[in-house]
């Protein structure tokens, strides 16, 4: 049998990215349609240039109660959705399911978790993995078969490489290098002082925190070692809420998440309702082969 490439998308995060990168569409009757446009571009695109056999779109349920008993300022900080994008969800749910395409979302879970509990699950299962997000808490699932894609026609691949480049840090220590340095996106907390760079080196130098807790004598600024030993407490707070779950219950099975490659139909109907005119005429170009 051939490899399955599972494609899962970051749906929430394409879902914004897309309203902010496209200004000013929308149909005759007043109704945005930038994020919609934006999110089916994107998705064609990467079906284009990395041939999934499967696939599944992931969307944010809201943040877990774990999580926000933990630090109720969880994600506190961020701005209620736009109403112009607001009212293009239902758009984007109609359209995944003309296309046949799975959207998974659970109440109360976030899509980090969503993605992470179908990327090991299609791991043991055999299956090569990428998952298009810009998102750093998903590099922990970097794996030599589960790599991370940025939208877009020249998307590289990011493996286990890729990780350390851009971060200092392998896979397996991204959790504890988030620990360590917050991430200001969710409104987490880092050690006071403690930047992503100085993290990794300490990562670097003893493997892992707990190396490092049993060994700090070993670090030479003392300056350091009281920043580290002060937010301890916060370290292991945090590695709680920046690692993602993978047991949640939303695995569709194979079947459900097969490629189906676009039909007329239901999505030509669509296509000229949301005044999509150039996916229309996708439609009728003749097939050479």
């Amino acid at each position: 049998m051939a490899t399955r490439t599972l494609l899962l998308l970051d749906g929430t995060g394409l879902f914004y990215r897309s309203f902010f990168a496209i200004k000013g569409l929308s149909a005759h009757g007043g109704q945005p349609t930038n994020a919609v446009f934006g999110f089916i571009r994107a998705l064609h695109q990467m079906e284009e240039l990395w041939k999934p056999t499967h696939l599944a779109v992931a969307w944010d349920g809201g943040s877990p109660e774990e999580r926000l008993a933990l630090l109720p300022e969880y994600k506190a900080q961020r701005a209620p959705m736009p109403d112009a994008l607001k009212v293009q969800y239902e758009p984007i749910r109609e359209y995944l399911d003309c296309a046949g395409v799975p959207l998974i979302r659970l109440d109360r879970q976030e899509a980090d978790d969503v993605l992470a509990t179908l990327a090991h699950w299609a791991e043991r299962e055999g299956s090569d993995v990428l998952i298009a997000s810009s998102d750093k808490d998903l590099c922990q699932l970097v794996t030599d078969r589960t790599g991370i894609i940025a939208t877009g026609k020249d998307a590289p691949r990011v493996g286990p490489e890729g990780v350390f480049e851009m971060t200092g840090v392998h896979p397996h220590q991204v959790v504890e290098w988030l620990a360590l340095t917050g991430d200001t996106a969710d409104n987490i907390p880092g050690v006071a002082g403690l930047g992503p760079k100085t993290a990794a080196k300490l990562l670097g130098q003893f493997g892992s925190l707990a190396a490092m807790w049993e060994r700090m004598d070993e670090i030479e600024s003392g300056r350091l070692r009281e920043k580290l030993l002060a937010g301890r407490a916060l370290v292991e707070k945090n590695l709680a809420l920046v690692r993602l779950r993978d047991d949640l219950d939303c695995v569709p099975g194979w079947s459900a998440l097969e490629f189906k490659p676009e039909l007329p139909g239901r999505l030509r109907s669509f296509y000229e309702r949301m005044e999509f005119h150039s996916l229309v005429k996708n439609f009728d170009q003749p097939e050479l082969f």
